[in-house]
């Protein structure tokens, strides 16, 4: 009898697990599903789009779907199935409908990571401000008349540094340069003085963005929130003292919102500690990746080193002042540097 009451048990185990297994691979949804592979379940593809990759061509996991399913494809990354698209026209008509027929959406690690609420990420008003603040510091007329001097100082005084050390790993080094550079200019942040790495455990943040968001002590995404915590309450510190110590004013992106809680009902504290995480977080990461691969591309092609060194010899040559700032006018006649 408990033979047979045990034998039912499997049965019956098998059976629900093939059909969850059924259904995870066969996912409903109220339309047509694109082909594509869901994995293994609560896996699905994830570990395949972490695989490291050291070619400038596509990734191989999206290459082989691309060839496979073609280029809408639907798969399960970090424990959420998805729609890939590598087509750039329906890409650009998704962008278009955002608001409208889509809606933003993120990776639940990258929303708890970054406390992103559905009422923040659907409010037409706060993504607004976050342009028009965004642009005001880093916009094309800032660059133009403030910030570019300023880069080619932190780009010279990093180039020294980098030419005493025997080797430099292009991408690590070029990811402190550039965060440090903007969150000193977003924030007044000093990495020579301050005892937090701050370009080091945003590094560290950046890596568990495709893990599952499990918190349990040991875990990548536990000692995530860990880093995540130590850089907030250090944000909000800062906040405070420039809220309450007008003598510390540098009339930065941390001025400008902080004066803004004043009249912006939205700008809570949280909310601006957040959104200070989250522009110090854009950008720098993207941006070391093509100076690595520019570094990559110029060591494989001499001529092309040449042309860019004879380009840049070529305008010093011809400043009245050779240890003049580059100009606006200077960086927009540098033509094959710019390409």
């Amino acid at each position: 009898m408990w033979a047979a009451v045990g034998l039912s048990l499997v049965v019956l185990l098998v059976t629900y697990i093939t059909h969850w297994i059924t259904q995870w691979r066969n996912p409903k949804c109220n339309g047509v599903l694109p082909p594509g592979s869901m994995g293994w379940p609560l896996v699905g593809e994830t570990l395949n789009a972490m695989t490291t990759s050291y070619s400038i061509d596509l990734h191989p996991f999206f290459k082989t779907r691309l060839q496979k399913y073609g280029p809408i494809f639907r798969t399960s990354l970090a424990g959420k199935p998805v729609v890939v698209s590598t087509d750039p026209k329906f890409n650009s008509y998704l962008f278009q409908q955002e608001g409208k027929l889509v809606e933003l959406w993120y990776l639940d690690s990258f929303t708890k990571i970054f406390k992103i609420s559905d009422e923040i990420n659907g409010a037409d008003t706060i993504h607004k401000y976050i342009r028009s603040i965004a642009l005001n510091h880093l916009g094309a007329e800032t660059l133009k008349e403030k910030l570019l001097p300023l880069i080619e100082k932190r780009v010279v005084k990093t180039l020294a540094s980098w030419s005493s050390q025997e080797s430099v790993e292009v991408k690590q080094a070029s990811s402190v340069m550039l965060f440090n550079f903007g969150a000193e200019n977003l924030i007044g942040y000093d990495a020579e003085t301050s005892s937090d790495n701050l370009s080091e455990k945003f590094s560290k943040i950046l890596s568990t963005f495709l893990s599952i968001p499990l918190n349990v002590p040991g875990t990548a995404y536990h000692n995530c929130l860990k880093d995540r915590e130590k850089i907030t309450t250090l944000l909000r510190d800062m906040l405070k003292k420039r809220r309450t110590s007008p003598d510390t004013h540098r009339g930065d992106f941390l001025d400008q919102i902080s004066s803004d809680m004043d009249k912006e009902k939205f700008l809570s504290e949280d909310f601006v500690v957040y959104a200070l995480f989250g522009a110090l977080f854009a950008g720098y990461h993207p941006i070391s990746s093509i100076m690595t691969l520019a570094f990559s591309l110029l060591s494989e092609h001499p001529a092309a080193l040449e042309e860019l060194t004879a380009e840049n010899e070529a305008l010093l040559k011809n400043r009245e002042n050779p240890n003049s700032s580059l100009t606006w006018d200077e960086y927009k006649s540098m033509t094959f540097t710019r390409q």
